[in-house]
């Protein structure tokens, strides 16, 4: 007699599982589909022999991987052996236990066992799709399963929920995971696991229950958790994070502390998921409780060097005020940097409460223990793997030996920070070290990319098409040096720079550098708003020297030593009068055709001179400053030899405010002044110009300020082209012409300029700062002026003779004589701009750090400005630093 036993719990158990498992508490795993049917599988068959004997034989069918002593091995059944109907359960459950097998049966035949066994499939690939939120790269490490293993359904369901789980954290809380088998041929599959990921899930409504003392919106503006709104786009707020839920009852209970509510508590916080998943409605229960006031305020002190009555007089807090929470707490690190500042790194400062229900007060004893005086045993660096020790070493104010100070760690480490080598999230952390009176200086940097690759092709509103390539290595050779290279060329200028800094000289406190550079600039004066017209052509070829030197721990000093040849030239074809030079005044630029202010720039000269800066910085990072502030003096002497003789001087400053909330305030001011050292100069007509050359005055507008053009602002000639009009009576009379057409705009400069700055940077959700946007407003002030006026002209037009090409001043308005052409109009010349009365735009712009190189766009309205100034509402740059 031939009988067959089966499990009757665990194959229908496993079907089950995959049927109704859930995902994260949220919804079911559909179960696998395949490309082909499943077979359906065997009932099970009672077992109708004795179900007690001796095994006689074990045959294992089925197998295609395993060995059949393989397959017994994971049982007990041996031959020799009795068994019985639970021996036999047991064994079905031991295979069933190893996930290797998808089917198992035993056949008894009167002690003949048979074990048939079906094998999972081997897993040929994992394949993801509809996955466009989370790349591959993301959901692959959380992916258990992989290629050549055993594909067992516990195995999948348990990858489903960690697919899950990654959206939730993305807060997509609708997202869906399908997972489907492929069946291949020798048994093996493809696992595909098919993702919708729904929208991100929202927070649609904020409810707080139980506060009377202040309103919902106050209230809700302290949690990092918003209501989702359409002027959120930019926040990652709203977005439903469960982590997030717990940090913002914190929140509230810090705004309610710092308002005096020492009793306040969170009695509850839900979050409930709406029916479409898609978003949620968090709802808190709040206990205000009673509002206390500081009662007696005091600090003991049990170090010597330390006076507890001193200590008291300086508490900011004073009996009567509303209790705050967060005062107390500053109150605690200020007395434990006061220690530090002391040498007593681990001075213990603890707040003690005398809270007295009754009269509604709060007492603190500040109490100060007693502790040795610390001194600096070790300073070690960790995660340095490019940058050499003693480059962090040397920004170090502090050496082994040195009693400790809490205010020289907090340098020290904004020193390291302004580096610029090393992610921001630097900390120096204070260890113990070998005896009570030694600490241990533990530096944890985490190093970045400081080599910068740029190729790049862009518009900007100044200098429309542009392409840039440039190589800068700040921690060249990981010691800390500086070498740079970079090419540019744009419609109206061209520029090859190398320079190379060497930031302490020999390992002394001592900067050298150099720089090496060709630049040529096409000047360029407005038409009318859209159209502009090459002027001068300046080539720059030239070496910049540079030594600096600290004075003190902020104030430094820079030397240089600069050598410049200029060549200024015009287009002979287009200001000349006598471009072939064959009539009687040889080749001569003509005041008539480019501007008396052109005629008189052009030719070569060679600057020699020699500069220097006193800087005092105080900012917390010299790359993006949160705080502290920053002035230079400079001044530069031309005249050590050479053509050009002047003296330069600058002075700006700048100042940083953290404000709250990670907005960063910033104001900043600079002004200038160029005085000559040169005798008088007069041109071609012998009329006196200004002394100081055009090339080498200071010009001002987009971008020093914004809501104004490309040198926008100063002293400027403009020349209005004028137009026939006829009266009733036939008189035909010459009258400005109406329209930016009619008017071309020259830009001279001024030799006295000031400019002032207000920023406030926003800042945005992690979302978008990970995009890099930083946004800000701004208000910006300037002026530049102080030139002697230029004698301008009123003309009856120009006339170009048809065979020699020499051009002459019309007789009459718009006529010429037999055999010449008119090619200028009459004009009349005005000079405006040159006062120092203050111009003034406000406005907003946003920097981003786009995939395809640095953008930066502003838009800004003049507020004040005087007749000739030129305005511009949006300017934006891509493709250029900024």
């Amino acid at each position: 007699m031939t009988a067959m036993m089966s499990s009757n719990r665990q194959r229908p158990v496993v079907v089950a599982l995959l049927a109704t498992t859930m995902i994260a508490g949220m919804s079911a795993i559909p179960a696998m589909a395949q490309n082909a049917p499943p077979a359906a599988a065997p009932a099970p068959v009672p077992a109708v022999a004795p179900a007690a004997g001796t095994i006689r034989a074990i045959s294992v069918t089925g197998q295609q991987r395993l060995e059949p002593d393989t397959v017994l091995s994971y049982t007990k059944l041996r031959i020799g052996q009795p068994f019985t109907q639970e021996s036999l359960d047991q064994a079905l459950r031991d295979l069933y236990e190893t996930e290797l097998f998808a089917d198992v049966q035993i056949r008894n035949d009167n002690g003949a066992l048979t074990v048939e066994v079906k094998e999972n499939p081997v897993i040929n690939r994992i394949v993801l799709e509809g996955n466009k939120r989370l790349k591959e790269d993301k959901i692959r490490p959380e992916i258990k399963l992989a290629p050549r293993q055993i594909y067992t359904r516990s195995k999948v369901r348990a990858d489903v929920a960690r697919i899950i789980e990654l959206y939730r954290r993305q807060g997509r809380f609708a997202a869906t995971v399908e997972p489907k088998m492929v069946q291949l041929d020798q048994n093996r599959v493809d696992i595909v696991f098919e993702i919708s990921e729904g929208p991100k899930s929202k927070v649609r409504q904020i409810n707080i229950i139980g506060n009377e003392k202040f309103k919902d919106g106050e209230l809700r503006s302290q949690m990092v958790t918003k209501q989702s709104r359409w002027f959120r786009i930019f926040s990652s707020g709203t977005s439903y994070d469960p982590d997030r839920l717990a940090y913002d009852q914190q929140k509230l209970r810090q705004f309610y502390l710092t308002e005096g509510y020492a009793d306040f508590r969170v009695i509850s916080a839900v979050a409930e998921l709406t029916p479409d998943k898609q978003d949620f409605i968090i709802t808190y229960v709040v206990e205000e409780g009673q509002r206390y006031k500081f009662g007696d305020v005091k600090v003991n002190s049990d170090i010597r060097d330390l006076s507890g009555d001193s200590l008291t007089k300086m508490l900011p807090m004073k009996k009567g005020d509303w209790y705050n929470a967060k005062q107390v707490e500053d109150t605690v690190d200020t007395l434990s940097e006061t220690a530090g500042l002391f040498g007593y790194a681990f001075a213990d400062v603890q707040p003690d409460f005398q809270r007295d229900k009754d009269t509604l007060t709060m007492g603190i004893d500040f109490r100060i223990a007693n502790a040795p005086r610390v001194y600096v045993e070790r300073v070690d660096i960790n995660g340095n793997t490019l940058t050499q020790d003693k480059v962090v070493r040397r920004e170090f104010r502090l050496a082994e030996g040195d009693a400790f100070n809490s205010f020289l760690v907090k340098r020290s480490k904004d020193r390291i920070n302004s580096l610029g080598f090393f992610q921001e999230k630097l900390d120096i952390e204070q260890k113990p070290g070998s005896a009570p009176d030694r600490i241990v200086l533990e530096t944890n940097v985490q190093e970045k990319s400081t080599g910068e690759l740029s190729l790049s092709a862009g518009f900007s509103s100044l200098e429309r098409f542009i392409v840039a390539a440039s190589i800068t290595q700040r921690n060249f050779r990981g010691k800390g040096q500086e070498l740079r290279t970079s090419v540019n060329y744009s419609a109206y200028s061209k520029s090859v720079e190398v320079g190379f800094t060497e930031p302490y000289f020999m390992d002394k406190n001592i900067a050298l550098g150099g720089d090496i550079y060709r630049r040529d600039l096409n000047s360029f004066r407005y038409l009318n708003n859209n159209d502009r017209d090459t002027t001068y052509e300046q080539t720059t070829t030239g070496f910049q020297l540079r030594a600096g030197v600290p004075i003190t721990e902020y104030m430094s000093l820079a030397l240089r030593y600069t050598l410049n040849l200029d060549d200024v030239t015009l287009d002979k074809d287009t200001y000349y009068s006598d471009p072939d030079g064959a009539g009687p005044l040889g080749l001569q630029c003509d005041p008539l055709l480019a501007g008396r202010y052109l005629c008189d720039a052009i030719g070569k000269r060679t600057t020699s001179s020699l500069g220097y800066s006193l800087i005092y910085d105080t900012r917390d990072n010299r790359i993006r400053p949160t705080r502290g502030h920053n002035v230079v003096l400079s001044q530069d002497f031309a005249g050590l030899g050479g053509s050009v003789k002047y003296v330069r001087t600058r002075l700006n400053g700048s100042k940083y405010w953290p404000v709250g909330g990670g907005f960063i305030f910033s104001v900043s001011a600079e002004g200038g002044y160029i005085h000559s050292l040169e005798g008088d100069r007069r041109d071609a007509s012998n009329e006196l110009v200004d002394k100081v050359r055009l090339t080498d005055r200071f010009f001002l507008g987009n971008p020093q300020i914004r809501g104004f053009d490309i040198r926008g602002i100063g002293p400027r000639v403009k020349r209005y082209y004028l137009q026939s009009q006829t009266d009733s009576s036939g008189n035909t009379t010459y009258v400005r012409g109406e329209g930016n057409n009619n008017v071309s705009d020259d830009a001279l400069g001024g030799k006295v300029y000031y400019l002032a700055r207000a920023e406030m940077e926003i800042p945005l959700g992690s979302g978008a700062r990970e995009m890099g946007l930083r946004p800000s407003i701004f208000a910006d002030v300037g002026a530049v002026a102080g030139l002697r006026n230029p004698r301008t002209t009123n003309s009856n037009g120009i006339c170009a003779d048809n065979t020699t090409g020499s051009r002459s001043e019309a007789g009459t308005p718009g006529t010429c004589g037999t055999n010449q052409t008119l090619i200028i109009g009459p004009f009349d010349e005005e000079y405006l701009g040159d006062t120092l009365k203050p111009r003034v735009a406000v406005g907003f712009g946003v920097n981003w750090n786009s995939p395809f190189g640095p953008f930066r766009i502003d838009i800004a309205k003049a507020l004040l400005k005087e007749p000739g100034d030129d305005t511009q509402l949006i300017s934006f740059n891509v493709g250029t630093q900024f």
